[in-house]
């Protein structure tokens, strides 16, 4: 287990002085990026092996939202490794130890000069320490299914401010362009994430928005309606 400390700063915060779903899959990314360098599996290990870590989905469950100044500690491990997959999960706590967030991730890792996931190599798993048990949540399915209407939002063209080091759009990115699509004032129990396509600097794409019991499903689709990912996210 990999765990540091932080502390909830104004720029986190959305319009209602709570950590935002972005900022709050940030802390949750930097952590697991943390746990990598720290043992030697960081940036510069995989880019000499022309591969990295993407992401395939979140589940992510907000028991209580951070606010400005807490001071929260935020941790993660992973707990399984099968085929090309690698399972994790994370959590933020408060300092009394209470959960504020929980959160479940499957990733791959993936040959960028080939083009194609890979699984990943005994050094790899061994390095992390071994695999511990599960947090405890209920767990949902990978997959998010697609209701049949919508209601298509503007189209969203991909800029700088977008792309992470991998030159695709930042996993927590198609979080908050999601978001802009929503009610302003939804507040969020629940988030799903899964991602289907990378997006890239000048692709263009269309939101397609779903309201469902639960409350919206946002397809962020390109112009022949394939999903580069699909947001789920369950209302209060």
């Amino acid at each position: 287990m990999y765990e540091f400390q932080s502390r909830i700063r104004y720029s986190e915060l959305d319009s209602e002085g709570r950590l935002s779903p972005a900022a709050i899959i940030n802390y949750l990314q930097d952590c697991s990026t943390f746990q990598s360098e720290s043992v030697g599996l960081g940036l510069d290990y995989l880019n000499e092996r022309h591969q990295a870590w993407w992401l395939s989905s979140w589940q992510i469950v907000i028991d209580r939202y951070p606010k400005l100044g807490d001071e929260i500690r935020i941790g993660t491990w992973p707990y399984d490794f099968r085929g090309i997959y690698g399972y994790r999960n994370f959590y933020i706590r408060d300092m009394a130890g209470q959960y504020m967030v929980r959160a479940n991730s499957i990733w791959f890792l993936f040959d960028t000069a080939a083009g194609r996931p890979i699984r990943a190599g005994e050094d790899q798993i061994r390095g992390y320490g071994g695999l511990e048990e599960r947090i405890p949540m209920e767990y949902a399915p990978r997959h998010i299914a697609l209701p049949a209407e919508y209601e298509e939002g503007s189209p969203v063209t991909v800029a700088r401010h977008h792309l992470d080091t991998n030159h695709h759009v930042n996993n927590a990115q198609y979080v908050q362009i999601a978001r802009e699509y929503l009610p302003e004032d939804i507040r969020i129990a629940e988030l799903r994430v899964e991602y289907k396509k990378s997006a890239y600097l000048g692709d263009v794409m269309i939101p397609r928005i779903s309201r469902v019991q639960e409350g919206y499903v946002v397809a962020l689709c390109d112009s022949a309606g394939s999903s580069h990912a699909i947001v789920w996210l369950r209302e209060e």
